[in-house]
């Protein structure tokens, strides 16, 4: 049963960063999913599929799975710089490619 501890992307339903900033401990599934025949329906016995931490810092999730001697991996993302935009911009005379409708 290993946990992994990552920070969740923004859906893409989202343009700020709510709900990024924390980190997720959750657990990999042990048993394979399976498939309902009669509704189609995906089930698994793994109750720990279901479960999902949030902590504060990584360090916190860190020493809760090093406290409930849980083999952790970390997924660490690199943080990207936002990239300046301007609607005057798609006006301007520098542009590179012609502006059409």
């Amino acid at each position: 049963m290993l946990a992994r501890i990552y920070r969740p992307s923004r859906t893409a339903m989202q343009s700020g960063k709510r709900k990024t900033e924390l980190w997720v401990l959750e657990f990999e599934g042990r048993s394979p999913r399976k498939t309902d025949p009669l509704m189609g329906w995906t089930s698994s016995a793994d109750t720990l599929g279901q479960v999902k931490m949030t902590f504060d810092t990584k360090e916190a999730a860190i020493a809760y799975a090093k406290e409930q001697r849980l083999p952790y991996q970390v997924l660490e993302k690199p943080d990207q710089a936002p990239v300046p935009k301007s609607y005057a911009d798609n006006f301007a005379f520098r542009r590179r490619t012609p502006w059409t409708h």
